[in-house]
């Protein structure tokens, strides 16, 4: 069996940003949220298979809490291509352990591209030819190589990659990765900008799974090696680590290729606005009869229940089940205090 590459899907994330749409046992990937009928995790797939060739060649890497549904959203799916881990560890530990079993069906030297669940792609073409540069560049050259997104604004939300040294692989310019910052200030994200040489970090990889493990052995062993000696067993005893803090920001193999698609990370509500908003003052993914209200996001789960607004401006209005949730808009990054404190609420545990 053989492929030239093979995709891991990162499905692992609760998504709490979109809560009270996500929820525990429905996180941000089982969620429809551009008016399609596919979730996240299905449009994903979607985009992989060409890429993967087969259902037998795509993979999955998730949780024990929602590994049923992606079972049930990827009937096609092989069960053994679907990793549990049984609990999260952060990207790292998942990184790691896929390459292991990974290079175990397909050998040492096979290229494997490690892909969130949560992202919007706007050209499909477009994706599969940077990808198959990257995997060109991974395949020739002993390369961690990520993919880079030209930045539109200066986000905070993001960390950054600053490119160094160009080198071309086919059509795409490939940089050798001088740093990565984690999320920065607003000062610091407008000198980003103004350089012109700083990419947003997709959080999309491809590489050999033997330069990977060779490079894991170096610079995060306390990982690897565990790994290694105790299979998944051990994973409730790992390090929460992200696997740019244990390796893309010490290694020396690490490249960029920026991104020539459209992309967007669907991190809060607000992507609904970049996703699907036309003409109309307001995106209304919920039966909305308003007055006077614009620049506002409404959405219901359930398409029975009416929303009626009066006077509203720069809101989100989110209707799901037993919770309607109402946040100004540059404050949707709050909820996770929010959530916190009814994480210490015996009575609204439930709410999760």
């Amino acid at each position: 069996m053989t492929t030239s590459l093979i995709p891991v899907i990162l499905a692992g994330g609760k998504g709490e940003r979109f809560w009270p749409l996500s929820r525990r046992k429905r996180p941000k990937q089982f969620l429809t949220l551009d008016g399609s009928d596919d979730s996240l995790l299905q449009s994903t797939a979607k985009r992989l298979l060409p890429i993967a060739n087969s259902w037998e060649n795509l993979w999955v890497i998730t949780s024990e809490l929602v590994a049923d549904g992606v079972k049930e959203q990827l009937p096609q799916l092989p069960l053994a291509n679907i990793l549990i881990e049984p609990e999260g560890r952060d990207t790292a530990p998942a990184v790691t352990w896929a390459t292991l079993e990974i290079a175990k069906r397909y050998g040492e030297s096979v290229i494997i591209g490690f892909f969130p669940a949560d992202h919007w792609i706007g050209d499909q073409q477009a994706f599969e030819n940077t990808i198959e540069a990257a995997r060109e560049q991974a395949q020739t050259f002993p390369s961690i190589v990520t993919l880079g997104i030209v930045p539109t604004y200066p986000s905070t939300g993001y960390g950054y990659i600053q490119q160094g040294e160009l080198t071309v692989q086919g059509n795409f310019p490939v940089y050798k990765v001088n740093q990565f910052t984690e999320k920065p200030n607003a000062e610091k994200a407008e000198s980003f900008l103004a350089a012109g040489s700083y990419s947003w970090n997709s959080g999309m990889f491809i590489f050999a799974a033997n330069v990977v493990v060779d490079q894991l052995r170096k610079y995060a062993p306390e990982i690897l090696e565990p790994l290694l000696e105790h299979g998944v067993s051990i994973y409730p005893q790992l390090e929460k680590k992200s696997i740019d803090y244990a390796l893309m920001e010490k290694t020396q193999l690490a490249y960029i290729i920026p991104a020539q698609f459209p992309w967007d990370d669907l991190g809060d509500w607000n992507a609904l606005e970049r996703l699907v908003k036309g003409k109309q003052s307001n995106v209304e993914l919920a039966r909305h009869i308003g007055l006077d209200s614009k620049n506002c996001i409404f959405y219901a789960d359930d398409s029975s229940e009416l929303i009626v607004s009066i006077g509203l401006e720069d809101l989100v209005v989110v209707r799901d089940k037993n919770v309607t949730y109402i946040a100004k808009k540059e404050r949707t990054q709050d909820i996770k205090k929010i959530l916190k404190t009814i994480h210490e609420e015996p009575d609204s545990k439930s709410l999760l």
